[in-house]
C-alpha cells in the first residue's frame, strides 16, 4: 500500500516544498494538479523542499478530471476539507492491498463546490476552531492527515528508532 498526497492547483511554493519534504520522509507519492501557481523549479519551492526533491515521486495531472481518471477506483479517495461532516481519524487507512489518496484543495479557495457536492461522502475534516481561523496551513494539514494514516498502518516502512553517529541523547 502506498499513500498519495494530492494537491489541487497549489498556489504557494513554500507549502508545496514543505509537503514534498513530508512526502520524502513518509514514502508518499506527491500528485500536483495543474495549473500550479508557480514553476516547480522556483527557488522558493526548491528551498522549502531542501535537497529532498530526488527522493519524491511526483505525478502531474492537467486537471481534476485527469487526476480522477488516473485512479484505479474511487474507493480509497479521501477529500480533506473544513466543510466535511466527519473527522479525518474515522476512516480505516490500513487496508493493506489498496493505495490511499488524500486530496487537498487550493490554499485560497479549496476544491470546487460542484466537485465537493458530488463526492461529499469522501470528505474528512481536521477539527479546528472555526471562530478563530478560516483554515489550517496546507502543509500542516497534510502532515496531520498523513501521520494519522501512517499511525494506523503501524508506520510501515518508517524508522521508529534511528541511531546516529553523533546521537544528542547519548
Amino acid at each position: 500500500m502506498t499513500n498519495h498526497i494530492v494537491l489541487f492547483e497549489p498556489l504557494m511554493p513554500a507549502n508545496t516544498g514543505n509537503i514534498a519534504r513530508t512526502c520524502a520522509g513518509t514514502n508518499s507519492v506527491l500528485h500536483l494538479i495543474k495549473p500550479l501557481g508557480f514553476e516547480i523549479n522556483d527557488k522558493t519551492v526548491k528551498r522549502a523542499g531542501l535537497d529532498y526533491w530526488d527522493k519524491v515521486e511526483i505525478k502531474y495531472h492537467d486537471n481534476l478530471p485527469a487526476f480522477l481518471d488516473s485512479l484505479p477506483n474511487l474507493d480509497r479517495l479521501f477529500i480533506v476539507s473544513k466543510f466535511a461532516p466527519r473527522d479525518y481519524s474515522e476512516p480505516d487507512y490500513s487496508v493493506s492491498d489498496e493505495d490511499n489518496y488524500f486530496l487537498f484543495g487550493k490554499e485560497t479557495t479549496g476544491l470546487p463546490e460542484p466537485f465537493m457536492r458530488q463526492y461529499a461522502d469522501k470528505a474528512v475534516r481536521i477539527p479546528q476552531n472555526d471562530d478563530n481561523i478560516r483554515a489550517l496551513n496546507l502543509s500542516n494539514s497534510v502532515a496531520i492527515v498523513i501521520y494519522e494514516a501512517l499511525r494506523q498502518q503501524n508506520y510501515n516502512g518508517l524508522d521508529l528508532v534511528h541511531l546516529y553517529d553523533n546521537d544528542k541523547l547519548k
